[in-house]
């Protein structure tokens, strides 16, 4: 019996020793093999701004309605705002990033209570932003912040029940912000920034009044990675070219484009209209980020014979409402979007109560070769006139095909 017990003892510990032996296999085996992956991966190249390059950011703004009109003067006063900021930095994945300075792309939530007054209310802004450096070093920046999107005001003009807001006729307007910031590193993962900058809201004349709200206000801020930044975050890459980018061949570009634009004039004319505008640019590419050129536009606004008649000016045919105008233009290029600005005079057209300057801003994206959808938003002197929504053309001709190469 005691020899048996002995043998079963000697089996079991065998047995114990056995599974040990096993298991130190395959964690051996999980160990290696876990090393052989890391070192591969460590030897792939690797690709910049995949991960590791999410940021929050919580800023605290401070300031003031600006009254750019005597009917606003009642609602100066000062107030705080609050904005949540998620960007994301770029490596260079395309060339307009590099050109640019590595920009960072993020989207903002704005809120204030603008001051606390029950005509106005209060407003809300989500918007996409880029932030472009420009100075800077490996601690430090100084950047210019862009933002344009969607915005919300509590409360609009009314002439029965709120008559003293004079600025906005609509719940829903476009929201702007411009701001310039300093940026500073306090650790790896925190970036303290400040700065000073305009917010705006606007309709674009959708529907009348629509004065606007401009809010310049100081900021200060956090910055904060989600995760470890990306070691490689400072070794940025310049791409190929794209189908889109400056290959420093000489051509003019030759742009047709239209937009369309609703104007409701309830408040003053009880009465809504549309306007339909065409634009033909041509423009000479003189760097990778810049155009410039000349422009020719035929603007026919549906308000304007209204407003003519209530001045008693007698309308004979339809043509005379075309506003022709001729202008100067400037081109900023990122890849397939870019931004377009029109400084010009009118020609002709019998209501120019406006003036005879105005300026064009136009938002474009390629959405095909050599198509493009376009947001225009006109103005004379700062008061916006329309903001329109289309459709353009581009065709190249190119005079210059020898590239010179560094």
């Amino acid at each position: 019996m005691e020899i048996c017990r002995a043998a079963y003892g000697t089996y079991y510990l065998c047995l114990q020793i056995k599974n040990i032996v096993l298991q130190l296999k395959i964690y051996i085996s999980a160990i290696i093999i876990s090393l052989l992956f890391n070192c591969y991966v460590i030897a792939q190249p690797t690709k910049p701004g995949t991960v590791h390059n999410l940021t929050a950011e919580v800023n605290v703004q401070y300031g003031l309605l600006m009254s750019h009109h005597l009917e606003l003067d009642i609602f100066r006063s000062h107030f705080p705002a609050f904005e949540i900021n998620l960007q994301k930095a770029t490596f260079g994945k395309h060339r307009w990033e590099a050109e640019y300075g590595y920009p960072l792309l993020g989207i903002s939530l704005w809120y204030s209570g603008l001051g606390g007054f029950p005509e106005i209310g209060s407003a809300i802004a989500l918007y996409p932003t880029i932030n472009f450096p420009i100075v800077h070093n490996k601690n430090q920046s100084l950047n210019f912040k862009v933002g344009l999107g969607l915005g919300y005001l509590t409360n609009h003009f009314n002439r029965i029940n709120n008559y003293k807001n004079f600025a906005i006729g609509s719940h829903f307007n476009i929201a702007a912000s411009l701001f310039f910031e300093y940026r500073i590193k306090l650790s790896k993962m925190l970036i303290f920034k400040t700065g000073v900058g305009l917010t705006h809201f606007s309709n674009g004349s959708m529907k009348t009044p629509n004065y606007g709200l401009n809010i310049l206000t100081a900021s200060v801020g956090i910055s904060s990675y989600f995760s470890n930044p990306n070691k490689l975050q400072s070794k940025k890459i310049t791409p190929e070219l794209y189908s889109y980018e400056f290959d420093g061949r000489k051509y003019l570009s030759v742009e047709f484009a239209t937009a369309m634009a609703y104007k409701n004039m309830d408040e003053q004319y009880g009465s809504s209209y549309f306007v339909f505008a065409a634009f033909t640019n041509i423009m000479a590419r003189v760097s990778y980020k810049s155009k410039v050129g000349l422009g020719l536009d035929l603007t026919n606004d549906g308000s304007d014979k209204q407003i003519l008649e209530s001045k008693y000016v007698e309308v004979e045919n339809t043509m005379q409402l075309t506003k022709t105008g001729v202008n100067i233009a400037y081109e900023l290029v990122m890849d397939r979007m870019s931004v377009l600005v029109n400084a010009g005079m009118y020609l002709n057209g019998l209501d120019r109560s406006e003036g005879e300057l105005y300026q064009r801003f136009t938002l474009k994206y390629f959405i095909a070769d050599k198509i493009f959808a376009n947001i225009v938003l006109s103005t004379h002197l700062g008061k916006a006139e329309y903001i329109g929504f289309g459709l353009g053309y581009q065709v190249r001709f190119i005079y210059k095909r020898k590239i010179k190469h560094n």
